[in-house]
């Protein structure tokens, strides 16, 4: 049944859905990985697909930029298309000296600064986790193919352009980089009683500005990303 935001038919995603930010990276990882990729949505420029990597049916589809927007997708995903898994395949950037770009994190955890969590009406603070197993099956394959990688807590910030950078403070409390979704896909899988992780490539360094990528470098490279992401979705 289609929704405000999607024109799919039930069934036309498979159980696991890749999430980039970008359509057009949408459209690149399903050009480049997938097999008799098929056009599923593009309301609003927003490209769902759905086809085959190694004989095993996945879909990917765009989420938009912050945590409205991919908290609008992957709701009905999760809600009225039966997706069970959502990966987020994205971009971040670096708090930590540890990081360059280029680099693999895994979000086990995402901090936020916005409100969207307020919706749940919680007695306290919930800390958005991604879902243990795909974490660790992302980083046995990270391994596997000697890929170095970090895994810790990202922030998902509501604010790109902040009046105040307050980096520094999350940086402190070992926050490894920012970004702009995790926590709400976190949030809205919990909720769901579905799995999501994120999988992020360091595009940009606060500690390192001379390395940043270019927008055509976040739009169609992070290759290691994608097969990982792959590697680890579930048929």
């Amino acid at each position: 049944m289609a929704t405000p935001h999607n024109s799919a038919k039930k069934g036309d995603f498979a159980k696991t859905v890749l999430m980039p930010g970008d359509p057009l990276r949408a459209k690149w990882i399903a050009e480049t990985f997938l097999e008799n990729a098929v056009l599923v949505n593009n309301v609003r420029g927003v490209q769902g697909y759905t086809g085959y990597y190694k004989g095993k049916r996945v879909s990917v589809m765009a989420s938009g930029m912050g945590q409205p927007a991919i908290g609008i997708y992957s709701y009905e995903l999760f809600h009225e298309y039966g997706v069970e898994c959502i990966i987020r395949v994205g971009t971040m950037g670096g708090y930590s000296e540890k990081l360059h770009v280029g680099d693999t994190v895994i979000g086990v955890g995402a901090c936020t600064n916005g409100n969207f969590i307020a919706q749940y009406g919680l007695p306290g603070t919930f800390a958005p986790l991604a879902d243990f197993n795909l974490a660790r099956q992302a980083a046995q394959v990270l391994e596997a193919n000697k890929t170095p990688y970090h895994a810790g807590n990202i922030l998902s910030s509501d604010v790109f352009y902040a009046e105040q950078e307050n980096g520094e403070q999350w940086k402190k409390m070992g926050v490894l980089g920012v970004e702009m979704e995790a926590a709400a896909l976190y949030a809205t899988a919990a909720r769901a009683g579905k799995k999501a992780l994120a999988l992020l490539a360091v595009s940009d360094s606060f500690v390192y500005p001379e390395e940043n990528m270019s927008a055509l470098d976040r739009q169609t490279t992070l290759t290691t990303l994608i097969e990982t992401a792959l590697a680890v979705a579930e048929g």
